[in-house]
């Protein structure tokens, strides 16, 4: 299948089958997948948290507004962000860039200046939206990465943040969850399974400017 049949064949899977997990190689071309998300400047400020334990999963089911895809999949992944963001993010960033670059400090320092700068001068808030924002990015990376791999998954907006918070302890890693991806295979007997995809004409969600 190419890329276009992938996305075609992807859906969010209502049902996923309980007797069907990841191998080991899948998680772990995902897990890289999403180190290798686009980040601004490159920071990474997300972090994924992988769940594969029934009884914890079991647990955040209410908390899903009740959709069982959560307890049904092989992993449950979390996209996350840090709570309390602060400059010394960019300090640990180029203190990487320098051991793996070797690059010279009279390059490096203007631009690390200036983005301690502009996260300085930002409020937490603002932070946790800008970072926020990233994890979609990372979460269309995944999707995108699934359809390839033929690994079925359900983007999930609708839980509670606070008690996944509390029930994953992410509270005490200086996290907060902002999006959920099971992630497994779809149930021979899902409804949606065989249903064609919904989408409209090209011609109405591109504009060619020329």
């Amino acid at each position: 299948m190419n890329i276009i049949d992938n996305l075609k064949w992807r859906y969010a899977v209502k049902k996923f089958d309980t007797n069907k997990n990841l191998t080991q190689e899948q998680l772990n071309l995902l897990k890289e997948a999403f180190n290798l998300t686009a980040t601004c400047y490159g920071l990474q400020p997300l972090k994924l948290v992988v769940v594969e334990n029934k009884e914890i999963q079991e647990k955040l089911v209410p908390h899903s507004w009740n959709q069982q895809q959560v307890v049904q999949v092989s992993h449950l992944l979390v996209i996350c962000v840090k709570d309390k963001y602060t400059p010394k993010e960019v300090e640990t960033y180029f203190n990487l860039v320098q051991k793996i670059r070797n690059t010279p400090d009279d390059i490096i320092n203007p631009f690390k200046e200036f983005l301690t700068a502009e996260i300085a001068k930002k409020t937490q808030e603002e932070l946790f939206i800008w970072n926020k924002n990233q994890a979609y990015i990372a979460l269309g990376n995944l999707l995108t990465v699934c359809a390839m791999q033929q690994i079925d998954s359900c983007p999930m907006e609708g839980f509670n943040p606070e008690k996944y918070d509390e029930i994953l302890q992410l509270t005490e890693r200086n996290l907060k969850s902002i999006l959920v991806l099971p992630v497994g295979f779809r149930a021979e007997d899902d409804y949606m399974k065989d249903l064609k995809k919904v989408r409209k004409n090209i011609t109405e969600t591109v504009i060619e400017i020329s």
